[in-house]
């Protein structure tokens, strides 16, 4: 895991740090596990603009991931860890011993050539897929199951991770990555470790046009837009724009929206920080 400075060779490379790719081992992704994924460029199928600065960018191709891990008790061995354009971590190809291969989110530390186990007969390491009810307590895990087989939900973007606090009765105790400390069935799945590529938050840009590369169209600043676009804007010479908030008016930075009386309230022991 390592990022590199670029040399000043342009004005954009002067802050360019981009990933030294230390962990990927191949270049060229597993055929078989490719699917289309086509550019909506944020409209609807009316063709209506239903999201902003979305468009262009590079075209992609999606990989299966294996969010389930439903291949149970059966040993495989990782072939090979490959960057997915499709999100910030890297992932993992492995081959079962039946011969069949699958995509799984890779964790920090997984291996060229170890041996990875999902279910019941597996034991807490790096990689390995676990019920909640038979992770020793304390353990860092990711790519948590909300609902019982439906697949990885939580924790799974680079560098992400959760810690396992408690048990009791059917529901284990996780602190989530947000800082929340939340209740969740024991019959749920979690993977050992950490996300890999932690160092994804140290990049660096450099340049507009990188964005544009990633399909992210330029964002107006609220307080430049006239008060028919925007509560923040208008105004004589240059305005504060007041309290900051949303287009629809409600207020950003610490309002809670959340509604009272919902139903998994019961299930948050704690909130996240601010």
């Amino acid at each position: 895991m390592s990022v590199r400075k670029l040399k000043p060779i342009t004005p954009a490379q002067r802050f360019r740090v981009v990933n030294g790719f230390d962990a990927v081992t191949t270049q060229k992704p597993e055929k078989s596990l490719l699917a289309p994924v086509k550019s909506t460029g944020g409209r609807n199928n009316n063709g209506k603009m239903t999201v902003r600065h979305r468009g262009g960018g590079h075209k992609r191709r999606y990989r299966i991931i294996d969010f389930k891990r439903d291949k149970f008790d059966i040993t495989s061995e990782v072939l090979s860890i490959e960057y997915d354009p499709n999100r910030s971590a890297f992932i993992a190809l492995l081959q079962y011993k039946d011969g069949e291969k699958r995509y799984i989110i890779a964790q920090n530390g997984l291996k060229v050539g170890q041996k990875v186990l999902s279910g019941k007969s597996a034991s807490p390491e790096i990689g390995n897929a676990l019920y909640l009810s038979d992770i020793p307590l304390g353990t860092i895990i990711s790519c948590i199951e909300l609902v019982p087989g439906k697949g990885a939900t939580i924790a799974r973007s680079a560098g992400a991770f959760a810690q396992l606090m408690a048990r009791e009765g059917k529901y284990a105790t996780i602190k989530l990555p947000s800082g929340e400390t939340r209740m969740i069935l024991v019959t749920c799945l979690a993977t050992i470790g950490t996300v890999s590529n932690s160092d994804h938050q140290l990049l660096v840009s450099g340049k507009a046009g990188r964005s544009r590369w990633l399909g992210r169209r330029p964002r107006t600043r609220p307080v430049a837009m006239n008060p028919v676009d925007h509560p923040m804007g208008g105004g004589e010479g240059r305005a504060s724009g007041g309290h900051p908030r949303s287009r629809n008016g409600i207020p950003a930075k610490g309002y809670r929206t959340r509604n009272k009386t919902k139903a998994s309230n019961r299930y948050i022991v704690e909130r996240r920080r601010k």
